[in-house]
């Protein structure tokens, strides 16, 4: 392989670790792979608040700060802070950071050669544009979510305006942005029909850390903790949010609430986690457990705890041209996969041979898919199997890392 010269890449997120989800995780893991390869990599994020709103003790208080974790240099600025709930204080928390990460965090970057922004929300688009302006570097929009058409798709927005104007303002950074890095084929596709320049997308998905899979656990142990000796547990793990349409899990539990070996598990937080819990108390479902969101190494051993995995999604266009990274832990954790999702996120499963789908929202279908594979135990390891070897081949964080880092070497050089 020739010899690439190192550079400085900056990293605009508005997640970041502590915070533990998605967008957060990916980010780092990448950042941490190309300050492996020897590049000057700095992070430029808010202070950590997701999903509770809530900012820890060490940040509290701060307009700005700078710390290094992992080898990277992280520089946070103020934001609004906002839980994961009410799409006004979700907006200003958006607004808070474009604004602040270009007027407190500019001054204090080092040199760059390059500035990388990442959805979900396009709101850090804007400011990773206004800084590759004011440092005169490549710009790179980092697609992991196609705004504004996913707050179309839950329903949290419905004035054709302001859909209008954040259309315009998303087709704009399109045309701005040297490179286009999409996580999904669907978001390609949706790009390119949208009349964005397919030269300048690349597809990098998502991808696992299998290394975190690997490591001893003592299962019976951690199952133990909840009461689960024997039972088969259905989890499901992440963000308990507009997308999901978790009520569908709760109704299913429901449903199969005579079948005493079969246990739910609902870890993590969001915006309809309070309601979910209260869905539950009202059924007076004992065979239904919270638990609250856990640090992802914590997370890694619930996915290897369970005995199938859901990975569930509202009944909508939008949602048939991604895949939830969710799909990619499950799989190297060996799990069978339960998708509530059409499109590319159920061919995935399908081609891995790694799980088992349902109609997105139909109770009856995942009480059926449930069941399926509590009756079978055999073919629910099967698919388990099928999955880890899958990810094992083909979603390896690190190699990706890598080619994104090839792409970024290309537009920077």
């Amino acid at each position: 392989m020739p010899h690439i010269k190192q550079r400085s890449i900056l990293y605009v997120s508005h997640y970041y670790p502590p915070e533990v989800n998605a967008p957060a995780l990916r980010v780092s893991r990448m950042a941490e792979r190309w300050a492996e390869k020897g590049n000057k990599v700095t992070v430029l994020t808010g202070f950590p608040n997701h999903p509770n709103g809530v900012i820890p003790g060490h940040y509290r208080g701060r307009k700005f700060m700078k710390e290094n974790r992992d080898g990277i240099d992280i520089v946070r600025t103020w934001v609004y802070a906002s839980p994961n709930k009410g799409f006004l204080r979700r907006v200003l928390n958006y607004i808070s950071f474009m604004l602040t990460s270009v007027i407190i965090g500019v001054p204090k970057l080092p040199d760059i050669d390059v500035v990388v922004a990442t959805s979900p929300q396009f709101f850090v688009a804007i400011a990773g544009y206004a800084i590759s302006l004011i440092k005169r570097v490549p710009f790179v929009f980092e697609v992991r979510d196609v705004w504004p058409e996913e707050i179309v798709a839950v329903g949290a927005i419905k004035n054709r305006f302001i859909v209008g104007l954040l259309e315009w303002i998303e087709m704009f950074l399109y045309r701005q942005a040297r490179l286009i890095v999409a996580v999904a084929e669907g978001t390609v596709e949706i790009l390119t029909k949208r009349g964005v320049d397919p030269d300048k997308i690349v597809l990098l998905p998502n991808g696992v850390d299998l290394e975190e899979f690997t490591t001893p656990l003592d299962v019976e142990s951690l199952r133990s903790r909840h009461s689960l000796d024997g039972e088969f547990l259905v989890s499901y793990i992440g963000t308990h949010g507009m997308a999901h349409r978790l009520q569908t899990v709760v109704s299913a539990a429901d449903k199969l609430r005579d079948r005493s070996r079969i246990r739910f598990m609902m870890v993590g937080d969001g915006a309809e986690k309070q309601g979910l819990m209260e869905m539950s108390r009202q059924l007076q479902l004992d065979n239904m457990t919270f638990v609250p969101q856990l640090p992802h190494e914590d997370a890694v051993d619930y996915y290897r705890a369970a005995d199938a995995c859901l990975v569930p999604l509202r009944k909508a266009e939008l949602f048939t041209k991604n895949i939830p990274s969710k799909i990619y832990e499950i799989m190297a954790a060996g799990r069978p996969v339960v998708i509530g999702a059409a499109g590319e996120s159920r061919r995935l499963v399908q081609d891995a041979e790694a799980g088992i789908s349902f109609e997105p929202e139909d109770v009856d279908d995942l009480v059926n898919s449930i069941l399926k594979l509590y009756n079978d135990r055999d073919y629910a390891a099967q698919l388990g199997k099928n999955g880890f070897e899958y990810a094992s081949r083909n979603c390896s964080r690190s190699e990706i890392a890598d080619r994104y880092l090839g792409h970024l070497m290309e537009v920077a050089g």
